[in-house]
């Protein structure tokens, strides 16, 4: 008798084949849905498999099917990627709606670990590759190192001919914008982060163009400063001393809102009643929990992660396109734009 302890022996495809009386060919392309098996034997087949748990080899199975049904996702900063998990977690949700696998690397911005990794996930035979950013700007193309289809989400790749998803910074700007307008808030500024990025930028364009539309100025330029409530405290002290009549504040982002709202309430000036506070992200750590709770535009990064996929799969049945699809965000409406409801 075996002992307990003994790791139980791989069943392979000769078992499989021996158990439901066919031939190993057969029973191969049964399991592959080949068409030249009758439906009555690739039953049997299939029974045969299930009943000894048979787990086929994905590699030798790409071979035979030219597919693996894995997906290589290549990212730089996981650790720091407050926005890249959402857009993984979209992706991977997607992947596995289809009953397809993702294979998960890290090049954590180092370019040789980066060519590692295209390499190892290519002898892995992958299907595609989706490129994820965090920062939803410009980047390196590397498509010409990757022989199958690559879709880049959260971020544009530099070469045209590329399929990239990102969130559409300029549209959410916009929703922030004409929702202050509507509420007739009319002394508008603008509190936002670090100028090299292209998403701060795309933003303050944005809010500037929908003013200049209904014929509102900015009060002032925008403040471009680091992604923190520290700075939107800054800010907000800085702005209030020489602009005292400002109704509104568009932030770049809720951390930054978080800022601004403890200054307001620092300077005596109460949210939303004297200043309404938009912020930006949906970070609900933030959002939900500032007081009062921010009015915030959603960047719907699981349904980009989604879209990535979507894109993938049309591009590996032959459907290949190039250039930007940019993902629609949503605007949250809370209390701070809004009249707070009386306590209970």
């Amino acid at each position: 008798m075996a002992s307990v302890g003994r790791k139980r022996a791989q069943v392979t495809l000769t078992d499989v084949a021996k158990r439901a009386g066919v031939s190993v060919a057969t029973a191969s392309k049964a399991l592959n849905a080949r068409d030249e098996v009758a439906p009555a034997t690739r039953r049997r087949v299939q029974q045969a498999a299930e009943e000894l748990s048979f787990q086929p080899n994905v590699l030798a199975r790409g071979l035979i099917s030219g597919n693996t049904r894995t997906i290589g996702l290549l990212t730089d900063e996981l650790s720091a990627a407050r926005f890249a998990i959402p857009v993984l977690l979209g992706a991977e949700n997607a992947l596995g709606n289809e009953q397809m696998s993702v294979l998960l690397c890290d090049a954590r911005g180092d370019s040789i670990r980066r060519q590692h990794y295209i390499r190892t996930l290519l002898a892995r035979q992958v299907d595609g590759f989706i490129i994820l950013g965090d920062a939803n700007d410009l980047r390196p193309s590397l498509t010409r190192d990757i022989p199958v289809p690559v879709v880049y989400a959260y971020c544009e790749s530099d070469d045209p001919a590329d399929l990239s998803v990102v969130a559409d910074d300029a549209g959410g700007a916009r929703l922030a914008a004409e929702h202050l307008v509507s509420l007739g808030r009319r002394r508008i500024a603008h509190i936002t982060g670090d100028h090299s990025y292209r998403a701060a930028r795309d933003r303050a364009a944005a809010l500037t163009a929908v003013l200049s539309d209904v014929g509102l100025p900015l009060v002032g330029e925008p403040l471009f400063g680091q992604w923190s409530q520290r700075w939107g405290r800054h800010a907000t002290a800085r702005l209030m001393a020489s602009h005292p009549d400002v109704d509104a504040i568009f932030c770049g982002s809720d951390q930054i809102a978080a800022g601004v709202t403890e200054s307001l309430r620092e300077l005596g000036r109460t949210v939303p009643d004297d200043v309404a506070v938009v912020g930006y992200d949906n970070w609900e750590v933030f959002a939900a929990e500032c007081r009062p709770p921010l009015t915030t535009v959603d960047l719907n990064l699981e349904q980009l992660g989604a879209t990535a996929v979507q894109h993938l799969f049309a591009a590996l049945d032959g459907d290949r396109h190039g250039g930007v699809i940019r993902q629609p965000g949503r605007l949250v409406v809370r209390e701070s734009t809004g009249v707070a409801p009386a306590p209970r």
